[in-house]
């Protein structure tokens, strides 16, 4: 799907321009057009974009053929611009999807490209229907409203992260299974994807606030350095959470560690109040020597009763030591 919105003070807003209008909407100075490419096959959209917009072929084929993570090239006409959107896919146990956005930015116009459907493009697109002011400004105020909602994108994803480490928090003492860990582990790799994803776009916004670029106003850059201070506070939450998840992977083993000692301990008290019961039985039972002369003494009741009572006391009394030395 191929949509466009084209803006002349003049004329006002304007969407569903052909192909064979671009050219003359490009050449209008007073005009913003934006043409965005969704899930569009690649055959269609090199010619529009090679021979249309005349972009370089090194830049259409990083937009149409490889994925890369968020860049930003100056080609002195234009800049080509890569930028991540992120979405946490609790489904499948908290792995986070990202959804590239290659963005072409000139004097007075902007083409943005994605295989997917994005929230933050199609939020832009419905705000500047209602409102045109965006447009009024110029393309470079487009384009920071488009980087603006990338950014907002990336709160719900860290605050659905925080809210998945706090149930897994709970759950390491309510039930620290092998399940528990693996999702210790996703959320682990969640956040450090995250952070991979979150600081080469803060470099990007970067250079949009910083650097001297043709195509952007120098007025422009102080709404981009406002979103790369957004990214700059993400990018310290992210790093809180990834604390956070280490903290609670140590918990988990903690936690393990101690269930272990205490099934030890049950196993060693075990062991040990029933082991002068064995040697009772043990030290009465031998039959390496017969007896020279009769001990009928021996075999009779007041000797099994005897016996029977050093069975019972014997471990009882073990366990009264092992009490009062605060073994147990």
């Amino acid at each position: 799907m191929i949509r466009t919105a084209f803006f002349t003070p003049d004329s006002g807003l304007r969407t569903g321009l052909t192909i064979s209008e671009f050219h003359a909407a490009m050449q209008d100075p007073k005009g913003v057009l934006w043409v965005d490419f969704e899930n569009t096959p690649p055959e269609e959209d090199e010619p529009i974009l090679r021979e249309t917009f005349g972009f370089h072929p090194l830049a259409i084929d990083d937009a149409l053929q490889e994925s890369h993570v968020p860049k930003l090239d100056d080609w002195g006409e234009f800049l080509y611009i890569v930028l991540h959107s992120v979405l946490f896919n609790q489904e499948n146990g908290g792995d986070i999807e990202t959804l590239e956005l290659d963005v072409f930015l000139g004097k007075n116009y902007m083409v943005t490209h994605h295989d997917k459907q994005i929230s933050a493009v199609e939020k832009v697109w419905s705000s500047i229907q209602r409102d045109d002011r965006p447009l009024k400004s110029g393309v470079d105020r487009l384009l920071y409203k488009l980087v603006d909602e990338v950014a907002a994108s990336y709160m719900p994803v860290v605050e659905e992260i925080d809210e998945a480490v706090d149930r897994v928090e709970d759950l390491v003492f309510s039930n620290p299974d092998p399940h528990v860990l693996e999702q210790i582990f996703k959320l682990k790799r969640a956040t450090l994807y995250l952070r991979r994803v979150i600081g080469p776009q803060r470099e990007v916004l970067n250079k949009l606030a910083r650097d001297d670029i043709a195509v952007i106003d120098v007025r422009a850059r102080v709404y981009f350095r406002d979103v790369y201070d957004h990214l700059v506070r993400m990018q310290d939450i992210t790093e809180s959470i990834r604390d956070l998840v280490s903290g609670t992977l140590d918990t988990y083993l903690s936690v393990i560690n101690n269930r272990m000692n205490d099934i030890m301990k049950t196993l060693t008290l075990i062991t040990t109040l029933f082991m002068p019961i064995s040697f009772i039985g043990t030290f009465f039972g031998m039959n390496f020597f017969g007896p020279v002369v009769a001990l009928p003494k021996w075999t009779s009741l007041p000797a099994f009763f005897i016996t029977l009572a050093l069975v019972f006391i014997t471990p009882f009394s073990m366990y009264l030591w092992m009490r009062s030395k605060r073994w147990m």
